[in-house]
Protein backbone atom coordinates (compact mmCIF):
# COMPACT_ATOMS: atom_id res chain seq x y z
CA UNK A 1 0.00 0.00 0.00
CA UNK A 2 1.58 3.37 -1.15
CA UNK A 3 0.43 6.67 0.37
CA UNK A 4 1.67 9.94 -1.21
CA UNK A 5 1.05 13.66 0.52
CA UNK A 6 2.16 16.69 -0.23
CA UNK A 7 4.40 18.64 1.79
CA UNK A 8 4.35 22.01 2.18
CA UNK A 9 4.48 23.93 -2.26
CA UNK A 10 7.07 21.63 -3.56
CA UNK A 11 7.26 18.82 -1.78
CA UNK A 12 6.28 15.36 -2.13
CA UNK A 13 6.24 12.29 0.83
CA UNK A 14 6.05 8.98 -0.40
CA UNK A 15 5.35 5.89 1.70
CA UNK A 16 5.04 2.28 0.51
CA UNK A 17 3.96 -0.19 3.22
CA UNK A 18 4.41 -4.02 2.39
CA UNK A 19 4.03 -7.10 4.42
CA UNK A 20 7.37 -8.94 4.53
CA UNK A 21 9.34 -5.86 3.72
CA UNK A 22 10.79 -2.90 5.19
CA UNK A 23 8.81 -0.06 5.01
CA UNK A 24 10.28 2.91 1.86
CA UNK A 25 9.84 6.43 2.16
CA UNK A 26 10.96 9.09 0.08
CA UNK A 27 10.49 12.75 -1.06
CA UNK A 28 10.05 14.36 -4.49
CA UNK A 29 9.93 17.63 -5.67
CA UNK A 30 6.72 17.05 -8.50
CA UNK A 31 3.47 14.42 -7.70
CA UNK A 32 5.07 12.53 -11.36
CA UNK A 33 8.20 11.30 -10.01
CA UNK A 34 6.09 10.38 -7.10
CA UNK A 35 3.83 7.86 -8.53
CA UNK A 36 6.60 6.34 -11.14
CA UNK A 37 8.89 5.62 -8.07
CA UNK A 38 6.15 3.74 -6.43
CA UNK A 39 5.16 1.92 -9.27
CA UNK A 40 8.61 0.53 -9.67
CA UNK A 41 9.09 -0.05 -6.02
CA UNK A 42 5.33 -1.87 -5.64
CA UNK A 43 6.48 -4.08 -8.69
CA UNK A 44 9.46 -5.02 -7.71
CA UNK A 45 7.92 -6.01 -4.03
CA UNK A 46 4.80 -8.29 -6.44
CA UNK A 47 8.48 -9.58 -8.00
CA UNK A 48 9.92 -10.76 -5.28
CA UNK A 49 13.35 -8.62 -6.74
CA UNK A 50 12.80 -5.98 -3.90
CA UNK A 51 16.36 -5.03 -2.41
CA UNK A 52 16.29 -1.36 -0.75
CA UNK A 53 18.21 1.34 -1.85
CA UNK A 54 17.77 3.62 1.10
CA UNK A 55 21.51 2.94 2.36
CA UNK A 56 22.39 3.85 -1.04
CA UNK A 57 20.67 6.76 -1.35
CA UNK A 58 21.94 8.21 2.08
CA UNK A 59 25.63 7.21 1.40
CA UNK A 60 28.01 9.49 -0.38
CA UNK A 61 30.99 7.42 -2.63
CA UNK A 62 33.67 9.78 -0.22
CA UNK A 63 31.81 7.89 2.79
CA UNK A 64 32.58 4.82 1.24
CA UNK A 65 35.97 5.75 0.45
CA UNK A 66 36.86 7.05 3.68
CA UNK A 67 35.60 3.96 5.41
CA UNK A 68 37.44 1.65 3.09
CA UNK A 69 40.61 3.66 3.85
CA UNK A 70 40.33 2.99 7.60
CA UNK A 71 38.72 -0.20 7.84
CA UNK A 72 40.38 -2.41 4.65
CA UNK A 73 43.12 -0.86 3.35
CA UNK A 74 45.66 -1.23 6.66
CA UNK A 75 45.25 -4.73 5.81
CA UNK A 76 46.81 -4.33 2.52
CA UNK A 77 50.47 -4.98 1.08
CA UNK A 78 51.16 -1.53 -0.07
CA UNK A 79 48.78 -0.23 2.09
CA UNK A 80 50.50 2.94 2.67
CA UNK A 81 50.50 4.21 -1.14
CA UNK A 82 46.86 2.64 -1.21
CA UNK A 83 45.39 4.95 1.30
CA UNK A 84 47.21 8.23 -0.78
CA UNK A 85 45.62 7.41 -3.74
CA UNK A 86 41.97 6.61 -2.20
CA UNK A 87 42.40 9.97 0.11
CA UNK A 88 43.00 11.80 -3.25
CA UNK A 89 40.09 9.69 -4.89
CA UNK A 90 37.92 10.71 -2.19
CA UNK A 91 38.64 14.74 -2.88
CA UNK A 92 36.75 14.11 -6.70
CA UNK A 93 33.56 15.60 -7.35
CA UNK A 94 31.27 13.00 -7.77
CA UNK A 95 32.43 11.58 -4.46
CA UNK A 96 30.25 13.40 -2.73
CA UNK A 97 27.14 12.29 -4.31
CA UNK A 98 24.97 9.84 -3.05
CA UNK A 99 26.19 6.19 -4.25
CA UNK A 100 22.81 5.30 -5.75
CA UNK A 101 22.55 8.56 -7.96
CA UNK A 102 26.52 7.40 -9.52
CA UNK A 103 26.34 5.49 -12.98
CA UNK A 104 28.58 3.69 -15.42
CA UNK A 105 28.59 6.94 -17.60
CA UNK A 106 30.00 9.06 -14.73
CA UNK A 107 33.32 6.43 -13.58
CA UNK A 108 33.38 6.98 -17.92
CA UNK A 109 33.81 10.59 -18.45
CA UNK A 110 36.30 10.58 -15.11
CA UNK A 111 38.20 7.97 -16.81
CA UNK A 112 38.60 9.99 -19.87
CA UNK A 113 39.11 13.33 -18.06
CA UNK A 114 42.16 11.37 -16.39
CA UNK A 115 43.45 10.41 -19.21
CA UNK A 116 43.84 13.55 -20.76
CA UNK A 117 46.91 14.41 -17.83
CA UNK A 118 48.09 10.63 -16.84
CA UNK A 119 49.04 7.31 -18.08
CA UNK A 120 46.34 4.50 -18.71
CA UNK A 121 48.09 2.52 -16.33
CA UNK A 122 47.29 4.90 -13.57
CA UNK A 123 43.37 5.17 -14.51
CA UNK A 124 43.44 1.66 -14.52
CA UNK A 125 44.58 1.09 -11.05
CA UNK A 126 42.03 4.62 -9.91
CA UNK A 127 39.02 2.29 -11.94
CA UNK A 128 40.20 -1.29 -9.83
CA UNK A 129 40.06 0.94 -6.74
CA UNK A 130 36.71 2.26 -6.92
CA UNK A 131 35.77 -0.99 -8.33
CA UNK A 132 37.10 -2.57 -4.92
CA UNK A 133 35.39 -0.04 -2.58
CA UNK A 134 31.64 -0.37 -4.10
CA UNK A 135 32.21 -4.27 -4.45
CA UNK A 136 33.12 -4.09 -0.69
CA UNK A 137 30.21 -2.24 0.13
CA UNK A 138 27.67 -4.15 -1.41
CA UNK A 139 29.23 -7.41 0.09
CA UNK A 140 29.44 -6.93 3.36
CA UNK A 141 28.36 -2.62 3.97
CA UNK A 142 24.54 -3.06 3.41
CA UNK A 143 24.94 -0.99 0.18
CA UNK A 144 22.46 -2.40 -1.97
CA UNK A 145 22.77 -1.85 -6.09
CA UNK A 146 21.44 -3.61 -8.81
CA UNK A 147 25.46 -3.66 -9.92
CA UNK A 148 28.57 -2.44 -9.48
CA UNK A 149 28.85 0.90 -11.89
CA UNK A 150 32.67 0.57 -12.76
CA UNK A 151 32.29 -3.08 -13.00
CA UNK A 152 30.80 -2.19 -16.67
CA UNK A 153 32.84 0.51 -17.79
CA UNK A 154 35.54 -0.24 -20.09
CA UNK A 155 39.32 0.10 -19.24
CA UNK A 156 41.84 1.51 -21.04
CA UNK A 157 44.40 0.25 -22.62
CA UNK A 158 47.97 -0.30 -20.72
CA UNK A 159 50.68 0.32 -23.25
CA UNK A 160 53.27 1.59 -20.95
CA UNK A 161 55.20 -1.36 -20.42
CA UNK A 162 59.10 0.05 -20.12
CA UNK A 163 62.04 -1.51 -22.27
CA UNK A 164 64.73 0.64 -20.63
CA UNK A 165 68.14 -1.17 -20.18
CA UNK A 166 71.92 0.33 -19.62
CA UNK A 167 73.14 1.72 -22.66
CA UNK A 168 76.68 1.70 -23.58
CA UNK A 169 78.38 2.94 -20.69
CA UNK A 170 75.66 3.30 -18.36
CA UNK A 171 75.97 0.81 -16.12
CA UNK A 172 79.66 1.61 -15.32
CA UNK A 173 79.22 5.51 -14.71
CA UNK A 174 76.33 4.85 -12.63
CA UNK A 175 78.77 2.24 -10.60
CA UNK A 176 81.47 4.74 -10.22
CA UNK A 177 78.98 7.63 -9.29
CA UNK A 178 77.88 4.66 -6.25
CA UNK A 179 81.30 4.86 -5.02
CA UNK A 180 80.51 8.04 -3.67
CA UNK A 181 77.07 7.29 -2.18
CA UNK A 182 76.86 8.06 1.88
CA UNK A 183 75.42 4.47 2.37
CA UNK A 184 77.68 1.07 1.67
CA UNK A 185 74.33 -0.93 1.11
CA UNK A 186 73.44 1.35 -2.13
CA UNK A 187 76.16 -0.21 -4.48
CA UNK A 188 75.64 -3.74 -3.66
CA UNK A 189 71.74 -3.48 -3.93
CA UNK A 190 72.29 -2.17 -7.17
CA UNK A 191 74.65 -5.27 -8.38
CA UNK A 192 72.24 -7.72 -6.64
CA UNK A 193 69.14 -6.32 -7.82
CA UNK A 194 71.07 -6.83 -11.60
CA UNK A 195 71.99 -10.38 -10.64
CA UNK A 196 68.70 -11.40 -9.24
CA UNK A 197 66.01 -9.54 -11.07
CA UNK A 198 64.16 -8.92 -7.49
CA UNK A 199 62.01 -6.06 -7.26
CA UNK A 200 62.69 -3.44 -4.70
CA UNK A 201 60.17 -4.12 -2.51
CA UNK A 202 61.79 -7.96 -2.30
CA UNK A 203 65.15 -6.43 -1.84
CA UNK A 204 64.63 -3.88 0.88
CA UNK A 205 62.31 -7.14 3.08
CA UNK A 206 65.38 -9.66 2.43
CA UNK A 207 66.51 -10.68 5.71
CA UNK A 208 70.18 -13.06 6.61
CA UNK A 209 67.27 -15.76 8.59
CA UNK A 210 65.87 -16.67 4.40
CA UNK A 211 69.57 -16.51 3.20
CA UNK A 212 70.50 -19.99 2.38
CA UNK A 213 74.18 -19.87 0.76
CA UNK A 214 74.81 -23.70 0.53
CA UNK A 215 72.17 -24.54 -1.91
CA UNK A 216 72.51 -21.26 -2.80
CA UNK A 217 69.26 -19.34 -2.50
CA UNK A 218 66.87 -16.57 -1.14
CA UNK A 219 63.73 -17.32 -0.12
CA UNK A 220 61.15 -14.37 -0.27
CA UNK A 221 57.85 -15.09 1.68
CA UNK A 222 55.95 -12.75 0.90
CA UNK A 223 56.03 -10.88 -2.64
CA UNK A 224 53.97 -8.50 -4.87
CA UNK A 225 52.44 -11.49 -6.17
CA UNK A 226 51.13 -12.60 -3.05
CA UNK A 227 53.05 -15.71 -2.91
CA UNK A 228 56.19 -16.53 -1.92
CA UNK A 229 58.87 -17.98 -4.02
CA UNK A 230 62.67 -19.24 -3.84
CA UNK A 231 65.37 -17.40 -5.96
CA UNK A 232 68.77 -19.81 -6.98
CA UNK A 233 71.74 -16.99 -6.79
CA UNK A 234 74.48 -16.80 -9.01
CA UNK A 235 78.42 -17.10 -7.91
CA UNK A 236 78.41 -13.61 -8.60
CA UNK A 237 75.14 -13.05 -6.87
CA UNK A 238 76.98 -15.01 -3.68
CA UNK A 239 80.18 -13.21 -3.61
CA UNK A 240 78.47 -9.56 -3.18
CA UNK A 241 76.37 -11.07 -0.31
CA UNK A 242 79.69 -12.39 1.04
CA UNK A 243 81.13 -8.80 1.16
CA UNK A 244 78.33 -7.46 2.99
CA UNK A 245 78.79 -5.88 6.33
CA UNK A 246 75.65 -7.72 8.72
CA UNK A 247 73.00 -5.56 11.07
CA UNK A 248 71.33 -6.31 14.10
CA UNK A 249 68.11 -5.65 12.17
CA UNK A 250 68.67 -8.82 9.96
CA UNK A 251 67.98 -6.92 6.78
CA UNK A 252 70.09 -7.64 4.19
CA UNK A 253 70.34 -4.46 2.69
CA UNK A 254 69.48 -2.25 5.53
CA UNK A 255 67.26 0.71 3.47
CA UNK A 256 64.55 2.36 3.76
CA UNK A 257 62.49 2.95 0.57
CA UNK A 258 63.15 6.80 1.09
CA UNK A 259 66.59 6.78 1.32
CA UNK A 260 66.74 3.95 -1.99
CA UNK A 261 64.67 6.79 -3.75
CA UNK A 262 67.25 9.96 -2.76
CA UNK A 263 70.15 7.70 -3.43
CA UNK A 264 69.29 6.42 -6.73
CA UNK A 265 68.41 10.37 -7.78
CA UNK A 266 71.59 11.58 -7.16
CA UNK A 267 73.30 8.50 -8.21
CA UNK A 268 72.05 8.86 -11.66
CA UNK A 269 72.59 12.59 -11.78
CA UNK A 270 76.07 12.19 -11.12
CA UNK A 271 76.67 9.53 -13.86
CA UNK A 272 74.57 11.56 -16.07
CA UNK A 273 72.03 9.32 -17.04
CA UNK A 274 68.47 10.17 -17.98
CA UNK A 275 65.03 8.20 -17.72
CA UNK A 276 66.43 5.16 -15.98
CA UNK A 277 64.15 4.11 -12.91
CA UNK A 278 65.36 1.54 -10.09
CA UNK A 279 62.50 -1.21 -11.59
CA UNK A 280 64.68 -0.98 -15.08
CA UNK A 281 67.12 -2.85 -13.14
CA UNK A 282 64.27 -5.92 -13.42
CA UNK A 283 64.14 -5.73 -16.78
CA UNK A 284 67.94 -5.54 -17.44
CA UNK A 285 68.55 -8.76 -15.14
CA UNK A 286 65.81 -10.72 -16.61
CA UNK A 287 67.01 -9.80 -19.95
CA UNK A 288 70.23 -11.29 -19.02
CA UNK A 289 68.42 -13.99 -17.24
CA UNK A 290 66.96 -14.93 -20.36
CA UNK A 291 70.34 -15.88 -22.04
CA UNK A 292 71.41 -18.34 -19.63
CA UNK A 293 67.84 -19.81 -18.67
CA UNK A 294 66.24 -21.26 -21.93
CA UNK A 295 63.12 -22.14 -20.49
CA UNK A 296 60.37 -19.89 -19.55
CA UNK A 297 58.60 -22.10 -17.08
CA UNK A 298 62.26 -21.89 -15.23
CA UNK A 299 62.88 -18.40 -16.10
CA UNK A 300 59.25 -17.62 -14.63
CA UNK A 301 59.84 -19.52 -11.28
CA UNK A 302 63.29 -17.33 -11.26
CA UNK A 303 61.75 -13.86 -11.51
CA UNK A 304 58.17 -14.46 -10.19
CA UNK A 305 56.33 -13.54 -13.42
CA UNK A 306 52.60 -15.01 -13.35
CA UNK A 307 52.15 -14.30 -16.85
CA UNK A 308 54.40 -15.77 -19.39
CA UNK A 309 53.10 -13.30 -21.76
CA UNK A 310 55.21 -10.80 -19.93
CA UNK A 311 58.46 -13.07 -19.99
CA UNK A 312 58.09 -13.63 -23.94
CA UNK A 313 59.18 -10.49 -24.86
CA UNK A 314 62.75 -11.46 -23.12
CA UNK A 315 62.76 -14.50 -25.55
CA UNK A 316 64.57 -14.20 -29.63
CA UNK A 317 64.95 -17.65 -30.22
CA UNK A 318 66.18 -18.45 -33.86
CA UNK A 319 64.42 -20.32 -36.46
CA UNK A 320 67.10 -23.07 -36.73
CA UNK A 321 67.80 -23.66 -32.86
CA UNK A 322 64.15 -24.61 -32.71
CA UNK A 323 64.31 -27.15 -35.24
CA UNK A 324 67.22 -28.85 -33.72
CA UNK A 325 64.70 -28.75 -30.61
CA UNK A 326 62.91 -30.64 -33.02
CA UNK A 327 65.04 -33.45 -33.92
Amino acid sequence: MATIRKKGDMQWHVQVRRKGYPVQTKTFTNRGDAEKWVSIIESEMHRGIFISRTAAEQTTLKELIDRYRIEITPHHRGHESESVRLTALAKHKFASRFIATLQPSDFAAYRDKRLETVKPGTVVREMGIFQQVIEQARREWGINLHDNPVRLVKRPKVQDARERRFEEDEEARLMAALDDCRTIYMKPLIEFATETAMRQGELLALSWDNIDLSIPSALLPETKNGSSRTVPLSKRAVQILKQLPRQISGQVFPLSKDAVKKAWARATKRAGIVDLHFHDLRHEATSRLAEKVTNVLMLASITGHKDLKMLKRYYHPKVEDLAKLLG
